[in-house]
């Protein structure tokens, strides 16, 4: 080696050299970089290890590698999206199962590989904090039988944390789905025959009602075949991305079951509604003060848990001050970044309400343009000109972060740079900002499922988990005293299960009721609601369908303007009005365009 060479250089050739020749494609593009891991077509994007790092953290960055390059060699997208339930816990469980094929074939065949993949899959289990799992309702059963799959599959022994999350399904998948289970090691070649013993799977395993519609009903396998040859000049972003993406993947597991579900354009709302609401009932419309009402289709078994809190009750004083710093070191990358984009955006703002002239008027200030006329002319008389202001309607913005698990990581640290960006940026613009969060206390069911439980679980029970509602500012709120707020989001522990609708409607509620004259509410998210204690007794798209719901009511009958900011995921299908943005990177541009269009004037 060169003297002068970087220390890891040899890294990226032997590592680059390797997924070329796992993945059989000579041109394949390996880059190494910060930030998570991506893979978009034949470009894949890895990061790498820091110099004098444990062998742990070498084996599973090259897990990563062998994890993409496997991917591209032995799975085919068209299928898989043919296949794959849409939503709900058997989504997630598909997808682990499927990745549980493609890591076997790695495994049989290359010891090498095995151990990489086995560090790997310990790495993504700790960041989804299943290493600290003491109870089987922490434990979701998605990732469990994707866990089991893998250890039938490949004949090895999961690593620590993985095996934490299995010990508390074993028995239960065994006795369900223990011979379905040992018959996918004769198709593991075969995605068809695979995914289709995979369905039988989750079937067995009581998410049959995820099954009702397979993909195909109408497309071809050639109209497949032609998408997946087109996905990548069509978008940078899909979802076979977020899948491999490295925290987005490994800290989406940590919200439990259906984690990954994700916003298809695919998906019917309206025609996956028939499951949950058999009767057509009147849409409730709302009432004088135009908040709206929670749909009569959804109910909660009980709201006696629920809590809707400030940010520094949630927190002392010392430890919100350390997390503020991390976020803060977070920005400090993106300085240049953020600096131009708060100025851009407050050029543009401010622009809006900049002050013009009117000319040609018989007294106020003396036109000097004009002079030159005067002079030529004597008998030409003087002009004056008034300042008057342009018309920028009293404006009021309300941001709504999920604060989910799926959101832990990247995600999360995302949604907290756009808060503060756009909470800085925005109040500068004397332009008023409330800065609300959403989850929930518990994972998997907190006090309500116990409650539930002691009552006989009825059937059908609503929402089973209890909410948590956060103000991080308030609207009335200066910056200066609530910016320290912000840091809690970076708090893993606080990160549970997310609800969506009814968060919606509470952001809703709290900003149509404000005197100003324009109302804004900004909706930050990485996909659908997913709450497991929920999704399990009840009709598996109930919470996606309150979600739609509400969006159609804030949409179609309020005044106020609702947007959406997809962190990692395409959100547009579901608002009439958003932006996706997959890196912080992306934050300039993007949210430029889009806030400055929300202030155009509009006649």
């Amino acid at each position: 080696m060169n003297e002068a060479e970087n220390p890891l250089e040899p890294f990226k050739r032997a590592m680059t050299a390797t997924m070329r020749a796992i993945a059989e494609d000579d041109e394949l593009e390996v880059t190494f970089g910060p930030g998570a891991p991506t893979a978009r077509g034949t470009r894949m994007r890895v990061p790498l290890p820091t110099v004098g790092c444990s062998e742990q953290e070498v084996n599973s960055i090259r897990g990563v590698g062998d994890q993409f390059a496997l991917k591209m060699r032995h799975h085919d997208a068209g299928l898989h999206t043919r296949y794959i339930p849409q939503g709900g816990p058997a989504q997630e469980m598909f997808e682990w199962i499927e990745d549980a094929r493609i890591a076997s074939i790695g495994s049989m065949h290359m010891e090498g590989v095995a151990q990489n993949l086995d560090a790997r899959l310990e790495t993504q289990c700790q960041q989804a904090a299943f290493d600290s799992i003491t109870a089987e309702t922490e434990a979701p059963l998605s990732v469990a039988v994707g866990l089991l799959v893998r250890q039938e599959l490949t004949g090895r022994e999961l690593p620590p944390s993985a095996e934490n999350v299995v010990r508390f399904w074993r028995e239960h998948v065994e006795s369900h789905a223990g011979e379905q289970i040992r018959s996918l090691k004769g198709h593991v070649q075969d995605q068809a025959e695979f995914a289709t013993l995979c369905r039988s799977i989750i079937a067995d395993l009581g998410l049959a009602a995820d099954l009702d519609d397979q993909n195909d009903g109408e497309q071809n396998q050639d109209e497949v075949e032609t998408m997946d040859e087109n996905q990548d000049a069509e978008s940078d972003f899909s979802p076979e991305d977020v899948v491999l993406d490295d925290e987005s993947m490994g800290d989406e597991n940590a919200d439990g079951d259906a984690t990954m579900v994700e916003m298809d354009a695919d998906v019917d709302m309206d025609e996956a509604g028939a499951e949950a609401d058999p009767d057509e009932a009147p849409v409730p419309m709302p009432d004088d003060a135009g908040r709206i009402a929670v749909d009569i289709n959804y109910e909660s078994f009980t709201e006696e848990f629920d809590e809707t809190i400030r940010a520094e009750e949630l927190c002392d004083t010392e430890e919100m001050g350390r997390l503020r710093q991390l976020l803060d070191q977070q920005l400090v990358s993106l300085h240049h970044t953020t600096s131009k984009l708060a100025n851009r955006l407050q050029r543009r703002l401010m622009a809006k309400q900049n002050r013009t002239w009117e000319f040609d008027l018989e007294e106020g200030i003396l036109d000097a343009a004009r002079l030159s006329q005067v002079i030529i002319d004597p008998m030409n008389p003087l002009a004056y000109k008034q300042e008057k202001e342009m018309k920028f309607r009293d404006t009021v913005v309300t941001l709504l972060i999920d604060s989910s698990g799926s959101m832990r990581g990247r995600s999360i640290t995302i949604a907290a740079m756009c808060a503060d960006i756009l909470g800085r940026t925005l109040e500068r613009c004397s332009v008023k900002v409330e800065i609300l969060g959403f989850t929930t206390r518990a994972w998997r069911g907190g006090q309500s499922r116990e409650q539930w439980i002691n009552e006989g679980k009825p059937s059908n029970p609503g929402r089973l988990n209890d909410l948590r509602h956060i103000i991080y500012k308030a609207a009335d709120d200066t910056w200066s005293r609530t910016r320290r707020n912000l840091g809690l989001m970076m708090r893993e522990e606080l990160l549970k299960e997310n609800i969506d609708g009814e968060a919606l409607i509470w952001a809703h509620n709290r900003i149509v009721t404000r005197t100003e004259q324009r109302k804004i509410l900004m909706v930050i998210s990485d996909g659908l609601p997913v709450d497991n204690s929920t999704l399990l007794v009840n009709p598996s798209n109930y919470l996606e369908q309150h979600l739609k719901y509400a969006i159609d009511m804030i949409e179609s009958h309020s005044p106020v303007e609702l947007v959406a900011i997809g962190i990692g995921h395409d959100v547009t299908h579901h608002y009439m009005r958003a932006v996706t943005i997959t890196d912080a990177e992306q934050l300039g541009g993007a949210m430029t365009d889009q806030l400055a269009e929300l202030f155009e004037i509009k006649d």
